[in-house]
């Protein structure tokens, strides 16, 4: 079964119970050349955030990653609290040494002391169950964003789909074109000997119209037009990251057609190639956008 087409753009939420409460993950990606993961983590989970960016690498290849985690105690919850006896009997004897040489000072409150960083302690929780929990919530969460991404890619597919199917068509429409252009080509130069009133040597003039057409002739842009198309079209039911690759194909695409139009010798030529460069535009838009 062929890997989805992804784009880059894309937003999920998760939850995920943990031994500190329940964690929300967060998380949105927008189009990148490379995958720029960023996280905002609680303290407690800071310690993890290499494993989060090893896990994170494991599902996107492309995009700018940022990643939000908070977490929410349940009211209910029983929270424990402990208390650093050696920093604060530290304190104690920090706070006696001033009023020793500060007579009159005012004594430390325990409220006072409480709010002394450090002081209080939160209970450490299991660091391996954090740690699952941690990464479960986010695998979760990376597997909604997956889903809206492939969503977005199979429509993004479907629109350039539609423009390789309308370049194929202006493609065609040029090579059938050729014939009249030089047919074209070649009643005005006999217009133009014709109005000199000049005589001309029927082989010289055979030599120099077969020369014109050589210049005229676009059969090979016209059949590496179609081979990029047909390339593009493969990459696009393979699926998986293809960014690049249809990027550099849509960089061939504007150089044929803008060849195309340089070797136009006629207004219909000139319109089907500015068509084309519109379509492809319009294609290198999108591709930005794919993984």
């Amino acid at each position: 079964m062929p890997e989805s087409l992804n784009s880059m753009t894309g937003f999920a939420r998760a939850q995920s119970d943990s031994p500190i409460g329940q964690l929300s993950f967060e998380l949105r990606t927008v189009n990148h050349r490379y995958l720029d993961a960023q996280f905002r983590l609680p303290e407690p989970l800071r310690r993890f955030e290499h494993d989060m960016r090893k896990c994170v690498s494991q599902h996107l290849s492309r995009g700018k990653f940022d990643c939000t985690i908070s977490v929410v105690r349940d009211s209910g919850t029983e929270v424990e609290l402990g208390v650093d006896d050696a920093l604060l009997s530290a304190l104690g004897a920090a706070i006696e040494t001033i009023q020793a040489h500060v007579p009159g000072s005012a004594p430390a409150s325990a409220t006072d002391l409480l709010r002394w960083p450090g002081v209080l302690k939160d209970p450490l929780p299991d660091e391996t169950v954090l740690r699952q929990a941690a990464l479960d919530g986010l695998t979760h969460a990376l597997t909604r964003l997956a889903e809206m991404r492939a969503d977005e890619g199979r429509a993004l597919a479907g629109l350039l789909l539609q423009r390789c199917d309308e370049l194929a068509r202006l493609g065609d429409a040029v090579r059938e074109r050729r014939p009249q252009v030089l047919t074209a080509n070649r009643q005005k130069l006999d217009e133009r000997l014709g109005r000199l009133d000049l005589q001309v040597d029927p082989a010289r003039l055979e030599a120099e119209l077969a020369i014109a057409a050589q210049k005229l002739d676009v059969d090979e842009e016209l059949d590496r037009l179609t081979a990029h198309i047909g390339a593009i079209r493969d990459i696009l039911a393979k699926g998986g990251p293809s960014g690049r690759k249809l990027d550099f194909l849509i960089q061939e695409l504007n150089r044929e057609a803008n060849t195309l139009a340089s070797k136009s010798a006629d207004a219909a030529t000139t319109a089907m190639a500015v068509d084309m460069k519109v379509s492809i535009e319009q294609m290198r838009e999108q591709v930005q956008n794919i993984e």
